[in-house]
């Protein structure tokens, strides 16, 4: 890619110019949702969207927090989305180096088994998973819920890991084993350490659809200890009214977590999705 920095200073002016509208239009849906939160329900709804609180009404936060339980709920997402990322990662590298390099004559079935479960939509096995999560006896468990979360993870999981595997050398797997080296200990010494950008790429993505999930874990529980925070975000919106400034307080505690990911993981982030973009 050519240097921009050595071109026209029109070209130069004019991605600066995209570049700042980019930002502009991630940034400001953020700010907005800020200082929405700093208004009262009866202010949000008589005065300009787009106007400053005419009175700062830090009050809604306090609220929101004691109201909808978000504390607990905040640790429960946290729960969540952690134990899932973790098995997800280790679960799906596993089995894509097993399919990649494990020769065994199953291995095309099993592995097409786990490729269908990308084209699965959610709203498709929503109800099966509520019966079988029921007949089992963990409905309104943390079980229950982490179960369908890792199954949900691990298709896509699986396909990027076993598409990375397929790069790495056979040769250095048949070495290890004539040393006397194990499939597992091949992994975890050798195989693993290499499979580090597709790891960051799959963590991503498990964390963020994690962490955002609202419909199966509300359906899968009925207790608000076990829920998680999308669940009790929600709580401030009515068939008949809404409290909107406790919504959006609650939004932008739910939202602080996620963009402390962000920022504290931004260069690996980056690295793991330019060296994961693996070929099939």
């Amino acid at each position: 890619m050519a240097d921009v920095r050595k071109g026209p200073l029109w070209v130069k002016i004019i991605i600066y110019i995209v570049m700042a509208a980019f930002a502009i239009m991630a940034i400001y849906p953020i700010f907005w949702l800020i200082v929405q939160s700093f208004k009262t329900t009866q202010e949000y709804i008589t005065s300009s969207k787009l106007a400053l609180p005419k009175l700062w009404y830090f009050d809604n936060y306090p609220y929101a927090w004691r109201m909808a339980n978000l504390g607990g709920m905040l640790l429960n997402s946290m729960f969540y989305t952690f134990i899932t990322v973790a098995a997800v990662i280790l679960l799906g590298t596993m089995a894509g180096f097993a399919f990649a390099r494990i020769p065994f004559k199953a291995t095309p079935i099993l592995h097409g088994m786990f490729i269908v479960g990308i084209l699965l939509t959610l709203q498709s096995i929503m109800v099966p998973l509520f019966l079988m999560t029921n007949a089992v006896g963990l409905y309104d468990t943390r079980l229950g819920v982490l179960i369908p979360y890792i199954g949900l993870g691990l298709p896509m999981a699986v396909y990027l890991s076993t598409e990375f595997c397929h790069s790495i050398p056979m040769a250095l797997v048949e070495s290890a084993r004539i040393d006397g080296a194990k499939y597992l200990q091949i992994f975890g010494s050798i195989v693993f350490p290499m499979l580090a950008p597709v790891a960051m790429t799959i963590g991503i993505m498990s964390f963020s659809g994690t962490w955002n999930e609202f419909m199966l874990i509300n359906i899968l529980t009925s207790s608000d200890s076990i829920k998680s925070l999308p669940v009790g975000i929600n709580k401030f919106a009515g068939a008949l009214a809404t409290d909107y400034g406790k919504q959006f307080s609650a939004l932008v505690i739910g939202m602080v977590p996620m963009v402390a990911f962000y920022l504290t993981f931004r260069k690996q982030i980056t690295k793991g999705v330019a060296a994961g973009a693996v070929k099939g």
